[in-house]
Parts: C-alpha cells; structure tokens; sequence
C-alpha cells in the first residue's frame, strides 16, 4: 500500500510516497525549506507544491512540529504563533484536494522506529528523542504510542530542554561535540528519572553523528541511534494514516 509522507520541520519540510507495508521510499524524497515566517498559508503553499511536484492524487500523512489533537495545532514553539488553534488537516486538504491525517512529527518518527528501525520487535516502554531545531519524543508502551509528549519542554537548568540541549543550540553556541554529550547526557538522565525507560532512541539530525558523543552517555537503560535517521518522520507519517 502506497501513501504519501511529509515531514514538517523548522528547516526543513520533506515528502517522498511509501511503501507502508516495506517502510521504504518509493522515490528519491523532496526537499524543501521551510518558509520564513512559517505561518499556515506559507506552509501550506510549500505542502501543496511538494505534493504537486510528486503529482500524488492519494491519501497523505503529515508529522508536524506541534501538538495536533483532533486535527487541530495546540502548540508553536519552532513555527509561527499563528499555527495555534488552526485546522491543519482542513488546511491542508483544501490546499491540495486530498485527504490528510497530520500528527506530532516525533510520534511520526516514533512509529517508523517502532515498525521497522531499532525498535523493531521490542516489548516495554521505548522513548524516541528526536533532536534538531528543536527537541522532540515520543513514548510507545508494548507497541502503543502515547500522542503528543513534547518532553523537549520539561525543565532542565533553569530553561526549557531544547534551549539546553537542541542541535541549534550546539551550533549557536558552538559547543564541542563532547561538552554538548554531556549535556544531552544530563537531558537524558532527566527522562529516565521520570519514565524509567527500556530502550531509548536517538533520532533527528545528531543521529547521524553518535560516534562524536555516545561516550558522553550513561544511563541505565539501553540507549541506540535511530536505524531510518531522516527517512523516519517520512516513513512513520504515512505509516500513521492506518494508525488513526
């Protein structure tokens, strides 16, 4: 069964079709920049060129930045304000004419890590951090995602945890590999103080860079790099339109 994926992110938004039954791409994914400022009609714009670049006719699912409950934006921490309270399955689809199931892009990238990356096959708790822009999670207990967890928002040194420890803030303030390890490390400590998981997966952009700070992590539970890297918030969207 095919259907389409897109991953919305502060940089970046991407969209490729699937294979939901494999968790492969079908083509070569686009890229596009996320526009500047991110408001619903820019966005929606760039979403209805990806999928016309694509010419795709059939259904879609989106992993979006934000808490998206009933269909609706709740949140705007890395997109504009404008976004809160917005219908962004109804947006969307009357951008493009098609039918649209959107869901937080870490729970998006949690079920294709889930399904067919490292945490295939494993029983538990399993935590998905995604680390980019921002920082992202989802939990899955025995296979079963619970939505919208935005634990890149808990508080950790006095500040929000993507303030602390996101890869824009690596880069902002030109931390070391090994001296923002560390930090991640004390984020990670966090959650497993809180949720006493059994395996926790690494994804975003520093996933594929994990030989320059796994030495800098301890913890008590296993923690591994995620398998689909930036395919995984494509891959998991679509998987979600038969999770909805």
């Amino acid at each position: 069964m095919e259907i389409f994926g897109i991953d919305i992110g502060g940089s970046g938004i991407k969209g490729a079709p699937v294979d939901i039954e494999k968790g492969q791409l079908l083509a070569e994914r686009i890229r596009i920049h996320t526009p500047q400022p991110s408001t619903p009609q820019a966005i929606g714009n760039v979403v209805k060129q990806l999928l016309n670049e694509f010419k795709w006719k059939g259904n879609v699912g989106c992993g979006f930045p934000a808490v998206v409950r009933d269909g609706v934006v709740r949140t705007a921490s890395n997109i504009d304000k404008k976004w809160i309270g917005t219908p962004v399955n109804k947006l969307f689809g009357d951008k493009s004419g098609l039918k649209f199931h959107v869901i937080n892009d870490a729970d998006a990238a949690g079920y294709a890590e889930v399904k067919f990356g490292a945490g295939k096959d494993r029983k538990g708790v399993i935590m998905i951090v995604t680390v980019g822009t921002g920082i992202g999670s989802a939990i899955f207990v025995d296979g079963q995602l619970v939505p919208n967890t935005e634990l890149g928002h808990v508080y950790l040194k006095g500040m929000e945890a993507e303030d602390y420890t996101s890869d824009a803030t690596r880069k902002k303030e030109d931390l070391s590999w090994s001296k923002w390890g560390k930090r991640f490390n004390k984020y990670l400590q966090h959650l497993e103080m809180l949720f006493w998981p059994d395996l926790i997966i690494i994804g975003g952009g520093v996933s594929k860079k994990h030989q320059k700070y796994m030495d800098n992590i301890q913890l008590n539970c296993e923690v591994v790099e995620a398998k689909l890297l930036n395919h995984a918030g494509i891959i998991g969207a679509a998987l979600a339109v038969n999770n909805l």
